[in-house]
């Protein structure tokens, strides 16, 4: 018996979305139950489970693997083919692709040398310059959230991190 209305239905609504939540969710796994336990040693006596070396890579993959999950479910359930959809990527120009390179060595290649604090802030500022921030209070956010992320991590989660040169 068939029907007037032949529907055919689709098993993957938006394959990007599945073949995305794949491979976020391989990674996760490598991350969580080979590099983690392999790789980052743990002290055979703590105090508290929280300062484990473990603690904070392990949080990330389980985050990953949850939001994977939730991505390959999205791409199973929802429909793409809308082109009002604001997921579609658009290319910025190659420009402000180099600033954000630039910001990234900036960090990475002067952190001991200048500090988590002062390298931070010089990276922000970078990325900011990269994406046309044209509100000036914003830029003073540049200074906050390096010093505040410093703050964090050494303070709070007792990571030694290079604060100053001096």
């Amino acid at each position: 018996m068939s029907t007037s209305f032949p529907k055919r239905i689709r098993a993957l609504r938006d394959p990007g979305d599945v073949l995305a939540g794949c491979m976020l969710l391989a990674a996760s796994a490598v991350l969580l139950f080979y590099l983690i336990p392999n790789y980052i040693g743990e002290p055979p006596i703590l105090q508290n489970p929280m300062m484990s070396p473990r603690w904070l890579p392990r949080i990330v993959g389980w985050l990953m693997l949850g939001f994977s999950c939730l991505l390959i479910v999205q791409g199973l359930l929802v429909d793409s083919t809308d082109k009002e959809d604001g997921r579609r990527i658009e290319k910025g120009p190659r420009l402000r692709f180099a600033m954000m390179v630039v910001a990234l060595v900036v960090y990475v290649g002067l952190f001991e040398a200048l500090g988590a604090v002062i390298s931070g802030i010089l990276a922000t500022l970078i990325l900011f310059a990269a994406h046309p921030v044209r509100t000036w209070w914003v830029y003073g956010l540049a200074f906050v959230f390096p010093a505040a992320v410093t703050f964090l991590f050494v303070k709070i989660m007792n990571v030694p991190l290079p604060l100053m040169p001096f």
